[in-house]
């Protein structure tokens, strides 16, 4: 009889540091009262005994192995589609996180309803609500199947057997934070349990061929609770982003072992649930006002979709020694790298105003092709001066002033073009081998005081 042994170690559930003694502060997240006491079982038969009765695949060359065409199963939604390379891949495990109350179950829902509306068959394991709750939800937004089981559970080794047995090819874990596994001693939701539990769905996933999402929760930093590790070992993680008081959802892949992390899916929350937002560009650019200092409009490209996004700037006298930079939306550091080319090369004297940056609508963006509406944002503000309401701005910036090339070009001055946009400034170097636009007219620039020359 193999006896079993336990010891005691101490976890961080917010970065999973692991010490043999109990701490107030860890020392991986500098955070207070947040290491919990977890056992641990120690099989008491030595490591070699367990090397010798373990069979283990032989390596293969890589050129022996047999290609299997990659099939992908479509959720109906194609903004999500769009975001996970095409649809889902059977046998792959995703993670979904996202603020509490932003729509992650909704958008699951509905996506389930949509794989569900092919005869395929899925199951949704609720942890946090009963049966009851989840048809409510799917009643008021008309999400019923036949197709589509629901269970309420959270003890995974009953999970792993009904999976075995129903065979579905769509389940979702909701949330990973719920479930548990009996053979870990320490409370659903702690570091231990929600690893281990991930791993078992991940092997469950690989060796029946099911496609598994799962929800988790976030911290109050905006991270997914739990170790770092959960992020690696799933195939894709994908973030629901928004603002409880817009009723816009951004889905972004952070991480996506069969597409692109650059694609953007957006959303829009109504009664009926989640509607798609085929065309992002007007949805921001929709409450503009008409010539009003301190915006500018640039054309993002959020991977293979350009997305028109209005910049709005703030310059007002500081009433402290050290004035404020503040950016929303943005990269801080760029904001402020940027101002300091505006005072050394044009010769703008910001040390005595407060800046303060946003992108309308709450999207984030780290697109250095929007460098110029940004600094003519800052500009017009500071001058007092519109800037033509017709009028795109594309190039990124450099410490000299120049404007450089960026990637794409025609992808971001067609969507202008179709918005119904007059004129559009781009890098001088970006119209060698540019095919000319009806109806737009493009102009061409190579430092930023051309730029003010032409606008202001």
């Amino acid at each position: 009889m193999v006896k079993t042994k336990f010891k005691s170690k101490f976890v961080c559930q917010e970065c999973g540091y692991v010490s043999l003694k109990w701490l107030g502060k860890c020392p991986g997240c500098n955070l207070w009262n947040c290491l919990v006491e977890e056992k641990v079982g120690e099989n008491s038969l030595g490591n070699r005994e367990f090397l010798n009765n373990l069979e283990y695949p032989k390596p293969v060359a890589l050129t022996q192995i047999e290609p299997k065409e990659e099939f992908r199963i479509s959720t109906c939604l194609q903004e999500l589609d769009r975001v996970l390379g095409g649809g889902v891949v059977l046998g792959s495990l995703i993670l979904v996180s996202g603020d509490p109350g932003i729509g992650k179950s909704t958008l699951l829902l509905q996506a389930m309803y949509g794989v569900a509306r092919q005869g395929i068959l899925v199951l949704y394991v609720s942890g946090e609500e009963s049966l009851q709750q989840v048809l409510y939800r799917a009643t008021r937004l008309n999400l019923l199947s036949s197709f589509l089981k629901v269970v309420s559970l959270t003890n995974l080794v009953v999970i792993k057997d009904i999976l075995k047995n129903l065979k579905p090819k769509f389940v979702v874990i909701d949330s990973i934070q719920t479930i548990y596994s009996p053979d870990i001693f320490s409370a659903p939701g702690s570091v231990s349990q929600v690893r281990e539990c991930t791993n078992q769905l991940l092997l469950l996933a690989k060796e029946f061929n099911f496609t598994i999402v799962v929800v988790g929760h976030v911290t109050k930093t905006g991270s997914i609770a739990g170790p770092m590790v959960l992020e690696h070992m799933v195939d894709a993680v994908l973030y629901f982003e928004g603002e409880k008081n817009n009723s816009y959802r951004i889905l972004r892949a952070k991480k996506n072992r069969f597409g692109s992390t650059n694609e953007l899916g957006i959303f829009e929350m109504v009664d009926t649930g989640l509607r798609e937002v085929a065309n992002p560009s007007e949805v921001f650019l929709s409450g503009r006002s008409c010539q009003m200092p301190g915006t500018a409009v640039a054309a993002s490209l959020e991977g293979t979709r350009p997305v028109l996004l209005e910049i709005q700037a703030l310059v007002t006298t500081s009433n402290f020694v050290t004035p404020k930079r503040m950016a929303t939306g943005l990269d801080y550091n760029r904001v402020t790298m940027l101002v300091a080319v505006l005072e050394k090369k044009l010769g703008f004297a910001m040390q005595n105003y407060d800046i303060y940056v946003n992108v309308v609508g709450g999207i984030k963006v780290d697109d250095p092709a929007l460098d110029l509406a940004l600094v003519l944002s800052i500009i017009s503000s500071f001058k007092e001066k519109a800037i033509g309401f017709l009028d795109v701005f594309i190039g990124e910036v450099g410490l000299t002033g120049e404007v450089r090339s960026v990637l794409n070009l025609e992808k971001r001055v067609f969507e202008a073009a179709n918005l119904g946009f007059k004129r559009v400034f781009v890098p001088n170097k970006n119209l060698k081998n540019f095919k000319k636009v009806c109806n737009i007219d493009l102009v061409g620039i190579d430092i930023l005081d051309e730029v003010l020359q032409l606008v202001f």
